[in-house]
């Protein structure tokens, strides 16, 4: 059966009016059909990138950590652009559950314009931005070479951010299956073109590690292109993309994209910013310190995929009992793909400590003398990230079930306290000041992530508790246990 099938009929998650353990098994089915192809795809889209990382580690340590200064930078921007486009899933599932298909059309169109003045911005940025990175106490070699990487890499902005566009449209939908298949697709192709481009083959050059940044932005012309063919085949989406509504300009669809999109785009900039910056902050301690924060994060975003599935589910089934003002399902949704997060990451954690260096070592070749200090500072880190890795999915889960429930500038004002008022300052203090180098920053990022997500868990409490309030009048409970 395909997944495509699975997800679709997966029971709804309509009014629940069940109990105790039959509660959260119903709706456990409920949330992990709809979340597990959505990490599978979740899984093959940084699939796409871990091979980047994997083939560039065979190359030596300057080429990793300017590969890997540029690749942060470029996904600082790619998550803000993302984070517009975002809230077009939610929309579109408040219009489909009210039959609305001329809105869901503009809501497509809504989506493609405002990812395509993203695009457009971020690109220039990107080619602008190579410079300045030398006066933030980069290794001006690396700085160097990533300004070529990202030369080539800007351009792919547009069709990336395209591609994103018509994946929370098609999950708006509950149709993520054609979004799974072309991901898993572009992973073939990006080694075959990694492999051609870096060593050269069938009669091209070899463009050594910038052969990477060709690479990538082929995949994501290519996989833009096969999405919209393969949508354009889907009797269920093809009407959407070929409606004349997805073709005109709807002023009111436009503005609503962007005033649920802004705040969510505030928040994954915010995250992200945090995460580049600490990155900055690791780059001034040394090339092998950037190298092992490149590979680190590598393993970690592989991770980060489960808990960003759960969190687009959660997202999606909070926002139709939103619609329905059924207050009790939404927290109950909450706290289920909050405790699914934490479960999945805990497991994957006792991976991460029994076998750090076996892990490691997929990613950075030992065959080369110098990346022997990159290894065991990885190693140190994937201690730390442990831990680490299930703060930073309860928080990512948390701000989906605040978008589910219509609160997208909480998360943001959230993420700038926990982030930048304590992970960062965390981060420097025990990084720099205090002297404990790139473990220091490791752990005041853990620190800052631990704080918001307690903030995000306890604001989505608060606010579905007041929502429940203004509806039925009663006090929130907890669903019963048989």
């Amino acid at each position: 059966m395909s997944t495509e099938t699975e997800t679709t009929s997966a029971p709804p998650a309509g009014p629940a009016r069940t109990t105790g353990a039959a509660w959260w098994v119903g709706n456990s089915r409920a949330l992990l059909g709809l979340a597990f192809p959505l990490i599978l795809t979740n899984f093959a889209h940084v699939a796409l990138t871990t091979v980047d990382i994997v083939m560039l580690g065979r190359l030596g340590a300057v080429e990793i950590a300017a590969a890997g200064l540029a690749i942060a930078l470029f996904n600082q921007l790619r998550t803000t652009g993302t984070g517009l486009v975002t809230g077009v899933s939610n929309l579109v599932a408040e219009a489909r559950v009210r039959d609305d298909g001329e809105r869901v059309g503009a809501l497509l169109f809504a989506g493609f314009f405002w990812a395509t003045v993203c695009g457009a911005v971020f690109c220039a940025a990107l080619l602008l931005i190579g410079p300045l990175l030398v006066l933030l106490g980069q290794d001006p070699t690396v700085v160097d070479r990533a300004g070529e990487f990202l030369t080539v890499l800007a351009p792919g902005m547009l069709p990336c951010l395209w591609f994103q566009n018509l994946r929370h449209f098609t999950t708006g939908l509950k149709r993520p299956g054609p979004l799974l298949t072309i991901t898993l697709a572009s992973v073939g192709v990006t080694i075959g073109l990694n492999y051609v481009l870096i060593y050269g083959a069938f009669g091209l050059p070899a463009f050594g590690f910038v052969g990477v940044a060709i690479a990538t932005v082929t995949v994501f012309l290519l996989s833009f292109l096969a999405f919209v063919a393969v949508v354009l085949r889907d009797s269920t989406l093809r009407p959407y993309l070929t409606s004349p509504h997805a073709r005109r300009w709807n002023g009111e669809v436009v503005r609503s994209v962007w005033r649920l999109g802004l705040p969510i785009s505030g928040t994954y900039a915010s995250e992200a910013g945090f995460f580049s910056v600490l990155t900055l902050v690791i780059g001034s301690l040394g090339v092998e310190a950037l190298a092992a924060q490149t590979v680190l994060n590598q393993i970690v975003y592989i991770v980060f995929m489960i808990s960003a599935g759960l969190s687009h589910a959660a997202s999606i089934l909070i926002s139709e009992a939103d619609g329905r003002d059924d207050y009790r399902e939404a927290r109950g949704m909450g706290l289920l793909g909050t405790a699914w997060g934490v479960v999945a990451t805990l497991l994957v954690a006792v991976v991460y400590l029994v076998a750090p260096e076996a892990i490691v070592s997929l990613f950075i070749s030992a065959e080369h003398a110098g990346n022997a200090d990159i290894i065991a500072l990885t190693v140190t880190g994937l201690l730390i990230a442990a831990l680490m890795q299930v703060f930073d999915a309860t928080q990512n889960i948390g701000n989906g079930i605040l978008r589910g429930i219509g609160d997208t500038a909480g998360p943001f004002r959230i993420s700038l306290v926990g982030y930048w008022l304590i992970g960062l300052p965390a981060g420097c203090l025990l990084g720099i000041t205090a002297g404990w180098g790139v473990e220091g920053v490791w752990t005041g990022q853990t620190v800052g992530l631990a704080a918001t997500a307690a903030l995000l868990l306890a604001a989505f409490l608060r606010r579905v508790a007041r929502l429940h309030r203004e509806t039925s009048g009663a006090p929130v409970t907890e669903p019963e246990r048989s």
